[in-house]
This record gives C-alpha cells, sequence and structure tokens, in this order.
C-alpha cells in the first residue's frame, strides 16, 4: 500500500524536467527500448516515468506487483543488475521475472539520495537480447544520481524559499554532470560510427542497407547532440564558448555548405538565399556555420512550410550580418523573453509554435556564439514581417576584438 509521501515522490520525480530526455538517452546508450524510472518500497513498485518503444504497457502511475520485479531485488541489495540474454543467462534463465514479463535483456541501477536512502531505480530491458557493458552501467549510474540530486533540490525548494544556493549549487553539479557525460559518451559513439563505416564496405543485402542508413543518421544525430551538451557545459563552466577568431575568406562556401546540407535533409522545403561576402569576415568560421544551421533547422522546423525560408548575408566595410527569416504563427511576447535560454521549449500556451531544437540547446548555443564574436543574436516575429533572427558582427568589433588579443 502506498503512503502520501510515496505518491508524492512519485509525481515530484515524474515532474523533474530532465526525466523524459535521460530515458530517451538510456535508450540511445543501451539499445533497450523501454526505459522507466521508478519508485520502488517495501510494499510497492510505481512507475514514476516511462519511454516505451515497444508497446509494453506501462504508463506513468502505473504499479506491477513487487515480488514479481527484479527492481525488488535491487532495493534489497542496492547493486546494479545487468544481463544481455536471460534465457541463457545461469542465473535468470529461470527467473519467473523475464519469463512473466517476456524481456530477454535488463538493466537497472539504483537511486539513491545523498543520505543514502533507496527512492527507486533506473532501469531499461527489451525482448531481444542485447550486448551490455561496464560503461552502460557507468552512463546509468549518472544517470541516477543526476536524477536523485535533482529530487532532493525540489525537496528543498518546496520546503524552504531561502535554497536558492541550493539549488545554484546542484545547477553546478549538473553542467559538471553534463560536461562529463557529453565526454564520456563520444568514445562509444565513435566505436558505433566505426563499426558502421566497417559494415559499409562490406557487401551488404539490400535490406540491411536501409538499416545501415538509419543506423549512420543516428550516429551524426548522437553526435550533434553530444556537440550541443558540450558546448553548454563550456558556455556554462568556462566562461563561454569558446572561438578561434581568423580572416575568413572562405566563409562564403561554408555557408552554402550549410544550405545544401539542410536543404537535403528537407527537401520539400525551399530556401532563398542571398549571399554578398564583399569583405573577408574576422570570425571563426566553423562556429559562424553551426550557428547559422542552428538557426536554418530552427525555421525549417518552425516555419510555414507553404513559404520559402529567406537567407540573407552580406559583409562590408561596417561589418557581417546574416539574417534568416521564415513565415508562421508570430512567437508571443511571453516566449519571445526566454527564446535564448537552455533546454527552453517554447509551445506551451496553446497554439504558439515550439522553437527549440533537439535537446532545447540550438538557440541558446546560437546566441553564446554570437556573444563569443562581441556580436548580437536578436529576433523579431510578427504576421507581417515573419519571424527573423539577425546575428551582425559590427567592424568595430572585429577591431576591438584584435586589441584585446595583443
Amino acid at each position: 500500500m502506498k503512503t502520501s509521501d510515496d505518491s508524492s515522490d512519485v509525481d515530484m520525480i515524474g515532474r523533474l524536467s530532465a526525466v523524459p530526455k535521460i530515458l530517451q538517452a538510456v535508450t540511445h546508450v543501451t539499445g533497450l527500448r523501454f526505459a522507466a524510472v521508478a519508485r520502488v518500497t517495501e510494499t510497492s513498485w510505481t512507475a514514476c516515468a516511462v519511454h516505451d518503444a515497444i508497446g509494453f504497457g506501462l504508463e506513468p502511475g502505473g504499479e506491477l506487483v513487487l515480488e514479481t520485479t527484479l527492481c525488488n531485488e535491487i532495493r534489497q541489495h542496492g547493486q546494479p543488475l545487468v544481463f544481455g540474454q536471460a534465457s541463457t543467462h545461469p542465473l535468470f534463465a529461470q527467473h519467473p521475472c523475464p519469463r512473466l514479463y517476456g524481456f530477454e535483456s535488463y538493466i537497472s541501477v539504483p537511486i539513491t539520495l545523498g543520505d543514502g536512502r533507496f527512492i527507486g531505480t533506473l532501469c531499461a530491458l527489451d525482448p531481444l537480447p542485447a550486448k551490455l557493458d561496464e560503461q552502460a552501467v557507468r552512463t546509468l549510474e549518472l544517470f541516477a544520481s543526476l536524477i536523485a540530486a535533482q529530487l532532493e533540490t525540489e525537496r528543498r525548494l518546496e520546503q524552504s524559499d531561502g535554497a536558492l544556493h541550493l539549488a545554484q549549487g546542484t545547477a553546478k553539479l549538473r553542467d559538471q554532470f553534463i560536461a562529463v557525460l557529453g565526454h564520456d559518451l563520444r568514445s562509444p559513439l565513435q566505436a558505433l560510427a566505426m563499426g558502421t563505416q566497417l559494415l559499409r564496405e562490406a557487401p551488404l543485402h539490400a535490406r540491411w542497407e536501409k538499416h545501415l542508413d538509419r543506423m549512420e543518421r543516428s550516429c551524426e544525430r548522437m553526435g550533434e547532440l553530444i556537440r550541443d551538451v558540450l558546448d553548454l557545459a563550456r558556455g556554462r563552466l568556462g566562461g563561454g564558448i569558446p572561438v578561434q577568431r581568423q580572416t575568413a575568406d572562405q566563409l562564403l562556401p561554408q555557408l552554402r555548405q550549410v544550405i545544401a546540407e539542410v536543404q537535403s535533409g528537407n527537401p520539400g522545403v525551399a530556401i532563398e538565399s542571398s549571399l554578398r561576402i564583399d569583405h573577408p569576415v574576422d570570425c571563426d568560421p566553423n562556429r559562424t556555420s553551426q550557428l547559422f544551421s542552428n538557426l536554418l533547422t530552427n525555421a525549417v522546423s518552425h516555419g510555414d512550410t507553404g513559404r520559402p525560408i529567406l537567407v540573407d548575408a552580406t559583409s562590408d566595410a561596417a561589418g557581417f550580418r546574416l539574417s534568416v527569416t521564415n513565415w508562421g504563427e508570430p512567437i508571443p511576447p511571453q516566449t519571445m523573453e526566454r527564446l535564448f535560454e537552455p533546454f527552453w521549449r517554447g509551445g506551451s500556451e496553446a497554439g504558439a509554435p515550439k522553437l527549440a531544437l533537439g535537446l532545447g540547446l540550438g538557440l541558446y548555443i546560437a546566441a553564446e556564439i554570437a556573444k563569443a564574436h562581441h556580436g548580437s543574436l536578436q529576433v523579431s516575429s510578427s504576421a507581417e514581417s515573419g519571424t527573423s533572427f539577425v546575428f551582425e558582427i559590427p567592424a568595430s568589433g572585429f577591431r576591438s576584438a584584435a586589441l584585446r588579443q595583443r
């Protein structure tokens, strides 16, 4: 029987903003298609949040009989539990739990508060066998630590209005965690990308070519997500996103390449560009291209597909200016105020467009890149003129930055 405190914990964990993204990341890291955060007590097992790509049928708030779960065993011994194929495992081949719920592969780690109290588990499973290693366990333990830290913070904030310093400490811990996680995820992703490259060189049946294409696109997407979280960590912990400013004589081809890549991935969207780079631009060309890609992808995702996206770039004696304009519903004023915040996803208001990309970092990173160039990123939005993001680096900013570096 659940107590009121247990129900409160379930609701609070379900409200944690990081949990949905953590569950998605768990499925990416492990390859398992069902992931959940469970509140586990001496008498109950309750799902707090669920990511279900296999139709397992369990919803947030759903309960399982405690004695039929492996999480009950984890509650008793407090250690991670992992196996890749239950049917051939010496301990779990005859265990009733995998047979009852129909899964072969399973991984679960305890979620423990700072004072040692066991709260529940972060777990994932799949009906198919999977290769699960120590790296996967370590990553889930980092995720579990983040959930526990956020849960403790939420509890303290509810108990005291004067807990601002605790929130700041937790925010720093979160940023440090993100930096460590982003760094640690690069190695397994590189291994996966190399494996797909080797498979591409081998003769494959046409049916597997499609799977390989999806694997390569997934690697690229995960690489983008990791790059974004590392940029977030640098921006929050290191005093801003680093740039390597240089006189960019070849910025025009890079801007054209960004347009070509976005256009290739979105063939149904029209992009009209006017690129007049008459003066060399003093900037970091790679970071400028990243900023442009974020803005252009944002416009593709949230603009009216029936009207073309307009791109305008100029460089002259006054400086460099890049604008991206799309058409659609104007951005509400209350959303405009928070548009460049990390993890912010506009569109909570009825009828408002969703504006953030991926993890909700695209516009934040674009703004940080502009700031690192001593430039600006402004946005305007109306039904008449559309939504325009304008990135500018004044020529005076080039000279003052160069003088500061001497």
